[in-house]
């Protein structure tokens, strides 16, 4: 449990959203993945608000339910780390540097310990530079972020540990972070950022709902009043949340195809827009599945019953970096 001293501190204070100037796209996008529980990568070049914005997906979420809190409370109590009463219901936010090592992000041991990916259940997994991390501790994000569980096999015997996190991640363009601005320019070559981009497998990047390219600041940004708060955005995102707990139980990036076909209904437009995007895009069956999960959650930010075909466009359109 918490000490004396750290029990009668208050909870912090996340950071606010209003700090954030231009980066509209980006905002939205934080905004839906935070509404549908989508996984989210945002990359730009250096100093154009990534990781500032990757900071404030956190501040967006609900309380947890009492459920949720136990369990959270649980992986900390077997991970070793202290319960602080006044944050017992405020969302774990996990933020590994990408040196970590395997077992500090899946975890294991013995005793088991959970790592960060169990430790962030229910909350923000933050995984800055994302290529910085070894390719075998991208590869298990795979499993979670899809079931929201993480099976470890050990020599006893196996365990399986909740980890139904929310993804937000950030990387560079390219090694030298210049790609998407003309000056400086850019100086790394075409296999440098291929290999670069290529450190992120096709199945890992599947998994992740939005892709989002952001460009540096406009200078005329920063002077400009201050965009919406987090304290604004929030309870449009808890409306949409509690609109999919109600209509199916859960968030809509949890749900399997057919259940997301039997609560996505789409006119005979729509449905002909979804199928075009896919052809035009290249997708594969997984990329399909999560461009209409993103799509029904921009549907459930407007409150709307039905998901059109510009939902289905803004959907398609953080999924075109790659």
């Amino acid at each position: 449990m918490a000490t004396a001293a750290n029990a009668s501190r208050p909870p912090t204070t996340p950071p606010d959203l209003a700090d954030v100037r231009g980066q509209s796209s980006a905002r939205n996008a934080l905004v839906t993945a935070a509404a549908g529980g989508h996984a989210l990568l945002l990359l730009g070049p250096p100093g154009c608000g990534k990781t500032m914005l990757a900071e404030r997906l956190h501040g967006l979420l609900p309380p947890m339910a009492e459920a949720e809190a136990l369990v959270v409370a649980i992986h900390q109590s077997l991970a070793g780390q202290a319960i602080d009463p006044l944050s017992y219901r405020v969302r774990p936010l996990r933020r590994p540097h990408h040196t970590s090592t395997m077992m500090a992000l899946a975890g294991g041991g013995n005793p088991l310990r959970p790592g960060e990916i169990s430790l962030a259940h229910c909350g923000v997994l933050l995984l800055d530079e994302l290529p910085e991390f070894a390719r075998p501790c991208l590869e298990a994000l795979r499993e979670p972020i899809e079931s929201g569980e993480i099976h470890l096999a050990r020599v006893h015997g196996s365990e399986v540990l909740p980890a139904r996190f929310l993804l937000v991640a950030t990387m560079n363009p390219c090694p030298c972070g210049r790609t998407l601005q003309s000056t400086p320019p850019c100086r790394c070559s075409t296999e440098r950022i291929a290999s670069y981009r290529g450190r992120l497998s096709q199945p890992l990047l599947d998994r992740i709902d939005l892709w989002v390219s952001m460009r540096a600041v406009d200078h005329a940004h920063l002077n400009a009043p201050p965009a919406e708060a987090t304290a604004t955005l929030a309870p449009r995102v808890w409306r949409a949340r509690a609109l999919q707990q109600a209509r199916q139980g859960g968030l809509n990036a949890q749900l399997a195809l057919p259940e997301l076909l039997g609560v996505s209904a789409m006119s005979r437009s729509a449905a002909a827009c979804w199928q075009a995007l896919g052809k035009t895009h290249q997708m594969s069956a997984r990329g399909m599945h999560r461009l209409l999960a993103v799509a029904r959650t921009l549907a459930d930010l407007e409150q709307a019953s039905s998901v059109e075909d510009a939902q289905l466009f803004q959907a398609a359109q953080w999924r075109q970096v790659f």
